[in-house]
């Protein structure tokens, strides 16, 4: 068998650019696209689409090994130009296809499961990884690795913990690329988007930064005579985090940047969708700094929640639900369980579940800019945001606008993520799709008009992905199925008020209350929207605002248990411990006295 490193096209490519060429090849890239994002971070790659080509038949054949990788000469290494922070490349993934580990005490270890989940491309169906659900000595060995690094991390000083943060946040730049392709290749939605689910990640990892001011106490000096008295902030100790698929970078940075930074340990559990994106996310933590077991990450399903949720060494539990109901009815029947088990055992719980999300239109709203609104916030990713805006509320005469709105939304293109010319990519799964068709035929059997039915769309060289085009139901009521559940797909529902007051009402009845908009051109309709409406996060001529990290994330009613990020997040990942201390000469021979104490003179 000829040695690869003497193949006169792998000779143009390093080890990191072939190991590029296959995960691109396996997210169904043809050549010349592969060829083009090789570029975008090496300009002077002299290499041709054909070349490309005959790596990925090597590739095919197998003939291509990790071990013949390592004899490719790397021309940026030989020039001294190496830099191994955009070099990265997660260990566990250099066999086909990967298994993927547990993290436990700082060390990727293989699973001893005798059952895995395939991880698979919503776009092709091909197998990217296989995860383990995780075993219960496996579970219990990570909380004990993260209970023991407890000991020493609460005791790191905050300044030593905020520099980890700065270098993770630097990584995370340097590795953008590297993770939004991974987020496309297992979760679906397109390249950009995925860039902008690790930015948006990346924000709450810089905003961790600055944990010594958000983590200021109280101080007041003689509250009585000669006594002070103080508040710190101190961690809980090992927390965890149970993130939903749909945001594989976002979620998880939510969760495990602020809990450590505060000086706690973390047992992260991603969704067993995509679990790519929060294991090269623990790889640059640790190349960060992070002390080994202060961060650990396990897999599985049901079994393990419920382990977190019974565990008594775990004293906090963030979760988003995106779980796609088996055995719940609903993603919100799913996180009050895991919210009330939790519970149940003394953890903090803070707990995002389902959404309806409700746009309010008036008449006297900017025709253009809110339909562009309507429909970047009804389709993008797919529809499977928790803040995706579902339903469209027209009052009174801006029902007109339906047939304009049907028009934006059959041009938006469907395509796998990693076409640069997609809008939206697949749903997460075939039974999410089966989901998503059934609820909408439930409205079209109950009276809903099918303005626009992406259900039977094909995507050329794609046949066997999710996909479903925009779809838009006019007409809908409130007693049809296809309103009262979250459909967590493309699919935007039209429905009709007369008046503002009605239209309110309507949101208001809803048991959901993430989040609500309203598009108009009156402050007075936009301040009486906001005063009245029941939901966390208002939009005002914007689509349901996406979460920043310096302003605290709620929700609503079965919406929200709970409130994460921001300083809601630090007082979640905190407790409080109030100091009284007194230091003063005590005159000799004073008596006792069994009065309350108190700072007046009688």
């Amino acid at each position: 068998m000829k040695d690869m490193s003497e193949h006169p096209s792998a000779r143009r490519f390093n080890e990191k650019e072939v190991m590029l060429i296959k995960e691109m090849t396996e997210a169904g890239l043809k050549p010349r696209q592969i060829l083009k994002r090789l570029r975008q971070t090496n300009p002077e790659l002299l290499s041709t689409p054909k070349h490309v080509y005959n790596v990925k038949a090597k590739l095919r054949q197998g003939n291509l090994t990790v071990r013949r990788l390592k004899t490719l000469r790397s021309p940026s290494a030989a020039d001294g130009n190496s830099d191994p922070s955009t070099s990265f490349e997660p260990s566990w993934k250099k066999r086909y296809p990967p298994r993927v580990p547990n993290l436990i005490g700082g060390r990727f270890i293989d699973s001893q499961s005798s059952t895995f989940i395939d991880v698979l491309n919503p776009a092709t169906q091909e197998v990217v990884s296989r995860v383990p659900l995780t075993t219960k000595d496996e579970f219990k060995s990570a909380v004990a690795a993260a209970k023991e690094a407890f000991l020493s991390w609460r005791n790191t000083p905050i300044t030593t913990r905020q520099r980890v943060m700065f270098k993770l946040q630097d990584l995370i730049r340097k590795n953008t690329d590297k993770l939004a392709l991974n987020i496309t290749t297992e979760q679906g939605k397109t390249l950009k988007d995925a860039q902008g689910d690790v930015f948006r990640g990346l924000e709450v990892v810089e905003h961790a930064c600055g944990m010594a001011t958000l983590q200021m106490g109280e101080y007041v000096a003689n509250v009585s005579n000669g006594i002070d008295t103080y508040s710190i902030r101190e961690p809980l100790g090992v927390c965890a985090g149970i993130c939903p698929f749909n945001f594989p970078a976002m979620i998880p940075l939510w969760m495990f940047p602020v809990a450590v930074t505060c000086g706690n340990t973390y047992v992260l559990k991603p969704s067993e969708k995509d679990p790519g994106a929060s294991m090269i996310l623990a790889e640059l933590a640790m190349e960060a700094g992070l002390p080994n077991g202060v961060l650990n990450i396990v897999h599985g399903t049901h079994d393990i929640v419920n382990a977190i949720c019974d565990d008594d060494n775990i004293r906090a539990v963030s979760l988003l639900v995106q779980i796609q109901p088996s055995l719940f009815q609903s993603f919100s029947q799913a996180g009050m369980h895991i919210y009330a088990r939790a519970s149940a055992s003394g953890k903090r719980v803070q707990s995002n579940m389902g959404a309806k999300n409700h746009g309010i239109v008036m008449p006297d709203a900017n025709v253009d800019a809110t339909l562009n609104a309507l429909v970047a916030a009804g389709f993008g990713a797919a529809g499977q945001r928790c803040m995706a805006l579902s339903t469209v509320v027209f009052v009174g005469d801006s029902k007109l606008w339906e047939d304009k709105l049907v028009e934006r939304a059959k041009a938006l293109k469907v395509s796998a993520g990693t076409d640069p010319e997609a809008d939206l990519g697949p749903v997460i799964s075939k039974q999410a799709k089966e989901r998503v068709c059934k609820l909408v035929q439930s409205g079209v059997e109950s009276g809903a008009r099918l303005l626009l039915d992406g259900r039977t769309i094909k995507v050329p060289g794609y046949e066997q992905g999710n996909f479903i085009g925009p779809t838009i139901l006019a007409d809908v009521t409130a007693d049809m199925e296809c309103y009262k559940e979250e459909i967590f797909g493309p699919v935007l529902i039209c429905m009709q008020a007369d008046s503002l007051e009605e239209a309110i009402n309507i949101v208001n009845r809803n048991k959901y209350g993430n989040g609500a908009a309203i598009f108009t051109s009156s402050g007075i309709a936009a301040r009486k929207f906001q005063t009245e409406i029941e939901a966390g996060q208002v939009g005002i001529n914007v689509p349901i605002p996406v979460p920043l990290p310096f302003f605290s994330f709620t929700g609503s009613k079965a919406s929200f248990a709970g409130i994460s990020i921001s300083m809601a997040g630090v007082q979640f990942y905190t407790q409080i411990k109030t100091v009284t201390q007194q230091w003063k000469d005590l005159p000799s021979g004073a008596g006792v006295s069994l009065a309350m104490p108190t700072s007046q003179k009688s």
